[in-house]
């Protein structure tokens, strides 16, 4: 059993399509972000960091937070989406990496500047949103001659889909990028991305 403690962001719910996607059983702890519920001592006991997701794998007594180090948790207990060549699994490393350092800072910034924040900065928004529209061609070149990321399907799709699943939101568009559109058609169809999506 895996206690997840989670909310509904691109990170968060990186954990819960992994959980679907290799059918191992899960509770979840949602802890509302918005409440300040990651600061409380009893989560930051299990995440210094007081950021979700995160962890903890009963059948083992092992803690883990960071949704990058989860996603390779996982695939290393259950043998999945994680290839055991060194080459293939460097691959997917290095795509998984892109998005960790990557995707989820500059789209996140995005997100920031564009919906949340109190000031409406003109540069910032440019300049997140340039980031963001060249990381959209990163991928669409990389997904030219690929069903996914990295060939077969990985926890490099699984940890990058939830953060395109908010382009709409972003206010952008796919429609330049028709590898990317078709990949995100792709993975919007698989039954664990699914419900992962609606977790918690």
């Amino acid at each position: 059993m895996i206690d997840l403690y989670t909310f509904t962001t691109p990170n968060g719910r990186k954990a819960s399509i992994m959980l679907e996607e290799v059918g191992l059983s899960y509770k979840v702890h949602k802890i509302d972000i918005t409440k300040n519920e990651q600061f409380t001592p009893e989560y930051l006991a299990i995440n210094p960091n007081s950021k979700i997701p995160s962890i903890i794998d009963q059948d083992t007594g092992i803690t883990v937070f960071e949704s990058g180090a989860i996603l390779i948790y996982l695939a290393e207990k259950t043998g999945q989406f994680l290839p055991s060549d060194q080459k293939g699994r460097f691959q997917v490393i290095e795509w998984l990496m892109f998005q960790m350092g990557g995707v989820g800072p500059m789209f996140g910034q995005l997100n920031h500047f564009k919906k949340f924040a109190s000031e409406k900065i003109p540069y910032a928004i440019e300049r997140y949103e340039k980031e963001t529209l060249r990381l959209y061609s990163v991928l669409d070149k990389q997904l030219a001659d690929k069903e996914f990321i990295c060939g077969d399907y990985s926890i490099a799709d699984i940890a990058t889909y939830p953060w395109l699943a908010v382009h709409e939101f972003q206010g952008l568009t796919l429609d330049n990028h028709p590898n990317l559109k078709r990949w995100v058609e792709t993975m919007q169809q698989r039954p664990p991305v699914q419900r992962g999506m609606q977790v918690p």
